[in-house]
Parts: C-alpha cells; sequence; structure tokens
C-alpha cells in the first residue's frame, strides 16, 4: 500500500459509510505546503454508531486491521482508533471530533479539494497549525513545531493570525505558539 492508496481507500470508505471526515495532520500540512515523509493519514471523523460499524467493515473488507472494539470505544469517548494495513504498516489515526466550540468550527471550516488524485476534505491551514500546537502541547513533539515553523513561513501574509490568536487561549497553546514564532523554521 502507498499513501495514495491508502487514502483513497480512506477517502472512499468514508464517503461510502456516510461518515463526515476532513484529513487533517502530517498529509494536510503538505497539502499546504509543508510535505514531510509519513507513514500515516489523519482524518478527523463525526460518525454516528452506524455509519463507524459501516465503515470499520468497509476498511476491513479492503485488508485492514481495525478493532471495532476500539472503535467504539473511541466514538464514546470522543478519542481516536487506528486502521492498519498488516502488510506494509501504512495506517490511518481516525480521530472522533470532540464536542468543543474549536472542534465544531474547524470542522466547519474544511475545504473539498483535491489531494493525490483523490477528492478529499482537508482541513484549513490555519486548523492544522492550531491542531498541530494542540498534539505538541500533548505530547511534547518537536516534529509538530517544526511542521507549524514551516506552514508559517510558507504561508506569510496569508494566514489568518486573528483566528489563529482567537483560539490560543481556549486550546491553551499560548507557549508553544510564542515559542514557534520566536524561533523561525530551519
Amino acid at each position: 500500500m502507498t499513501l495514495d492508496a491508502l487514502l483513497r481507500l480512506l477517502a472512499q470508505s468514508l464517503s461510502a459509510s456516510g461518515t463526515p471526515y476532513m484529513i487533517t495532520g502530517s498529509v494536510a500540512a503538505a497539502y499546504h505546503g509543508a510535505g514531510r515523509a509519513t507513514m500515516d493519514v489523519d482524518a478527523v471523523i463525526d460518525p454516528t454508531p452506524s455509519q463507524l460499524m459501516d465503515l470499520v467493515q468497509r476498511l476491513e473488507g479492503a485488508g485492514l486491521y481495525v478493532s471495532k472494539d476500539a472503535a467504539r470505544e473511541a466514538l464514546a469517548h470522543r478519542t481516536m482508533f487506528n486502521a492498519i494495513d498488516p502488510e506494509t504498516g501504512w495506517k490511518a489515526d481516525l480521530i472522533v471530533r470532540k464536542h468543543r466550540p474549536f472542534s465544531d468550527e474547524e470542522f466547519g471550516r474544511q475545504l473539498s479539494t483535491e489531494l493525490l488524485g483523490q477528492r478529499v476534505a482537508v482541513a484549513t491551514l490555519e486548523d492544522v497549525i492550531l491542531s498541530k500546537l494542540e498534539w505538541a502541547t500533548m505530547g511534547g513533539s518537536t516534529r509538530q513545531l517544526e511542521d507549524v515553523r514551516r506552514l508559517l513561513a510558507i504561508a506569510g501574509d496569508a494566514l489568518d493570525g486573528a483566528y489563529i490568536e482567537r483560539w490560543i487561549e481556549p486550546l491553551r497553546v499560548r507557549r508553544v505558539w510564542q515559542s514557534v514564532r520566536d524561533e523561525p523554521a530551519s
């Protein structure tokens, strides 16, 4: 399996199951110009219980390993689960949309675009940045922060800084936001 194949399979399975979604993470960052090697596709999803089980069946039917129990638990607790290609190790991180104002707005701002030959919904540049700041805060990842630095350098004046500033305090990412702004991309 390749990144293109996984993205195509994921987008088709999400659409066929009726599951609202958007691509985020490193693949979305690459769409916005800051590509780097990755072995996964991150997607925020907002399924009903029946859509979730339909999605899981479609992914399993395509040869991916998915734990039904992990998927149900992720839906119940608004966390994430994985779909993994056992032959190659490629995986999809499926993140259930949280019930909070930022996640509602982020999900509503998604872009419909062509990515790697597939029509998909992708998180906006600003929302990718905010999500990466949040992931960095939770896990201390310098990789996320370097992605943010590159996205800021690429975006320049096109970045909606007011939108980002509006969410910095509610998401509790002020410290990491300041650190990426003080230290430019290498």
